[in-house]
């Protein structure tokens, strides 16, 4: 039997996920733990970039992260709330068994990512459920935490992860995605070609700044983070 995922990540397109939490990934693959990327989409109708080339910047950019990825076929720019969309996620929730699920936060400019969230947050509930069906026999699974990153938007996060020591693998992982973040003749001028990477690297060091260190990203959650051990640490 395969081992359980420590972190389940979903994203609308390849790329979502690195842009919000890649540090954070790096962190915990560095520790041994089990990473897994998983994008909805093929990110077909990108400005830049084929498909083709898309799958193997991300899988570059799984190798510099030491994450696993999986990718599934749905419509880009097509995530509608959907039966058959939210089972195709609560089967990766099933297979994998994460103890924790990511997904990108509800409000930014790309409807995609709120509605990749809305999908998430409908299969995170279904997977749990022991009898509702996908069509597959698996076993049900319900993660211990639901949690948001961030893509395009800046907001007051409920949590930071400290990436001091993986904002460089970060970056690296982003730069990966070449057809994305770098302006080359003939592509087409979009806020991603246009000191996209840098603008993300100083809402990480912002975060860190507030967090008393050097780079961190920033979360949020739908529900009251309960401490793990006493206030004080004691």
């Amino acid at each position: 039997m395969e081992e359980k995922a420590d972190i389940l990540a979903f994203g609308a397109h390849a790329d979502d996920v690195e842009i919000g939490m890649g540090g954070t990934l790096a962190k915990y693959a560095a520790m041994g733990k089990r990473i897994m990327i998983c994008e909805l989409t093929n990110a077909e109708l990108s400005s830049n970039g084929t498909v083709k080339l898309r799958k193997e910047e991300a899988k570059r950019a799984a190798d510099i992260l030491g994450v696993e990825r999986v990718t599934l076929n749905m419509p880009d720019r097509g995530l509608f709330l959907s039966k058959e969309l939210v089972d195709e996620v609560v089967d990766v929730i099933r297979e994998y068994k994460p103890r924790l699920l990511f997904a990108p936060f509800l409000e930014d400019r790309h409807p995609d990512h709120g509605n990749c969230a809305r999908i998430v947050e409908e299969a995170a509930f279904s997977a749990g459920i022991r009898k509702y069906g996908t069509g597959r026999d698996m076993e049900p699974h319900k993660a211990d935490g639901l949690y948001y990153y961030m893509i395009n938007g800046f907001h007051k996060p409920d949590f930071v992860v400290d990436i001091t020591e993986t904002i460089d693998r970060k970056l690296d992982s982003l730069r990966a995605y070449k057809s994305q973040f770098v302006k080359s003749a003939g592509g087409v001028d979009t806020p991603l070609v246009n000191g996209y990477i840098e603008t993300v690297e100083a809402r990480e060091r912002l975060f860190g700044t507030e967090a008393g260190v050097s780079y961190a990203e920033g979360f949020l959650s739908k529900k009251p983070i309960l401490l793990s051990r006493d206030l004080l640490g004691e």
